[in-house]
């Protein structure tokens, strides 16, 4: 690890080098802000091309880099599995709500729903379910940065690790609020071009150690392991049994499903100036995203093959965490050596830098769903002017990271993968069934859309709550305590069809014609984008 004091100075000199470019690019960008559209959706002029480089870099968080290399290092066949769910999900994206969603809306996910409803419920529950999902999301990140920083350099005090979130939370806040999305989406961008070719340099040397024969590194990788060849066979992570099975099958349909309604991912879909070029945004981020998953093979398996991740090693103590960080160093000539020195202090930027962008676009996200959704159309009934809007987003933005940061203090001993898909079941369950039924059911109302939403939302957490990722098991959040009645850790297979049938019940318990009147006119408008660029008058 980097705790010699030149590697340490290196790495904090590349941290340093990264958050002062990014930094001048949100000055950049704040000096082009002036009105709501410029601020929450960048001034919708991003091309194709930039915004799926920015989607791109929204997606592949540190979850992703850090996380799916670490789960394939530890357990083979298992882990590669996140990548396939991950991968996969941008097609439901694609097909079922880019380009709709694009013509359709306007600023945030609540403006598709609440065109044909009542606007003050539909509003107030997208709203809660955005900044719940985003707050998690937001938890997974600032407490990977403090357990990322801390490795790397060596620091296992907790206090230490406490002001890294805080200094990340402070960063996040200032990218928000002066840069609003034009900043935000230029940062992602820079940040997506940095971990790609940093992903393709560590792939390359990896595959260079095995000839590029990839039938040699999988061999090296199951011998190594000491699992032989069961670790390259389902069943390593989640077991045989029927309930491993079944908690497999829930992980993969959240994240399959997760990804289409996660509100800063769908919100990006705003910033490019027709549905055309929404549709290219996801072309673009389904081939860079499918090349990143693929290196992520080469990753995961290139650690279990070079580096120690049995029981008690600084990859299997950090749950995976820290495999491709180490790998670089390994690949990049080894422990001391300059050239490891150098690529593991570039990976731990590239991975700092990761960090900054995700939870700036979802710190955005939740603001401008507060601001635009909770302020302008619930509180101040469509009345506010643009610049009282907006501050009461970069006040939101503030609010938000605060709460994250507070919460993410206690939280740094949580499982970051736990976090993050609790946020993908969540969005699987309260949003894409509320998004789907608005755009495909005519009889769909608002009611159906309230209940879909707090339906799913409120099962989603509480199975998660009383499962035994929470309590029950040595591994869980709380020990010395059994309150788990829900046996799988994972609850999508349960809280998605949920939403699903609470949006049903509510919509033929709900008696709300007007949304059935406005269902032809939302259908046009979601087929041609005639007058998006304009909020529902009723």
């Amino acid at each position: 690890m980097a705790t010699e004091p030149g590697n340490r100075a290196l790495t904090i000199s590349l941290f340093t080098a990264v958050v002062a470019v990014t930094l001048y690019i949100t000055w950049w960008a704040s000096r082009q802000n002036k009105t709501a559209a410029d601020y929450y959706a960048g001034g919708r002029n991003f091309s194709g091309a930039q915004n799926g480089l920015a989607v791109s870099g929204d997606y592949m968080s540190a979850a992703s880099f850090l996380g799916i290399s670490g789960q394939i290092a530890l357990y083979g066949y298992d882990g590669f599995l996140y990548s396939i769910g991950f991968l996969v999900a941008w097609l439901v994206a694609l097909l079922l709500i880019a380009e709709l969603l694009r013509n359709s809306g306007r600023f945030t996910m609540a403006d598709q729903l609440a065109f044909r409803m009542k606007q003050r419920p539909v509003r107030t529950a997208a709203a809660t379910s955005t900044i719940v999902v985003s707050i998690f999301y937001l938890l997974a990140q600032m407490v990977g940065a403090g357990s990322l920083v801390g490795l790397l350099l060596g620091v296992k005090s907790e206090g230490l690790k406490a002001a890294v979130i805080v200094l990340v939370g402070a960063l996040m806040i200032i990218y928000v609020t002066i840069g609003g999305m034009k900043g935000t989406t230029w940062v992602q961008i820079v940040k997506a071009v940095l971990l790609m070719a940093g992903t393709v340099v560590i792939t390359f040397l990896v595959l260079l150690k095995f000839h590029f024969n990839l039938s040699d590194l999988l061999g090296a990788a199951a011998t190594k392991s000491g699992h032989g060849e069961s670790f390259l066979q389902p069943g390593l992570l989640y077991g045989k049994d029927l309930t491993g099975q079944i908690d497999f099958l829930s992980l993969g349909l959240a994240l399959v499903l997760g990804t289409a309604g996660l509100p800063h991912i769908l919100i990006r879909f705003y910033t490019v100036p027709d549905s055309r070029a929404a549709r290219r945004s996801v072309q673009w981020a389904i081939g860079l995203i499918g090349v990143f998953y693929l290196m992520t093979l080469a990753l995961g398996f290139g650690a279990a093959a070079l580096l120690d991740t049995g029981k008690g090693s600084a990859v299997a103590e950090s749950k995976g965490n820290v495999a491709s960080p180490l790998l670089a160093e390994a690949v990049g000539g080894g422990a001391g050596s300059i050239g490891g020195a150098i690529l593991l202090a570039l990976i731990a930027a590239v991975a700092f830098a990761t960090i900054l962008a995700v939870v700036a676009g979802l710190t955005l996200t939740s603001a401008s769903s507060f601001a635009h959704d909770l302020y302008a159309n619930v509180i101040a009934k469509q009345k506010p002017s643009e610049k009282s809007e907006l501050r009461v987003a970069r006040f939101a933005a503030i609010g938000i990271g605060a709460v994250a940061i507070a919460l993410a203090i206690p939280a740094q001993k949580l499982n970051i993968a736990f976090l993050v898909a609790l946020a993908f079941a969540v969005a699987a369950s309260a949003n894409l069934p509320a998004l789907l039924f608005n755009l495909f059911w005519k009889r769909f109302n608002t009611s159906g859309a309230a209940w879909s939403i707090y339906g799913g939302l409120i099962s989603a957490v509480v199975l998660v709550v009383f499962s035994p990722v929470v309590s029950g098991k040595p591994t869980s959040m709380i020990t010395g305590a059994d309150f788990a009645w829900f046996p799988l850790s994972n609850p999508g297979i349960v809280s998605i069809p949920l939403g699903f049938l609470f949006g049903v019940l509510g919509t033929y318990l709900g008696r709300d014609k007007s949304s059935e009147e406005r269902y032809k006119e939302l259908s046009v408008r979601s087929l041609t984008g005639a007058g998006a660029e304009g909020p529902a008058k009723h």
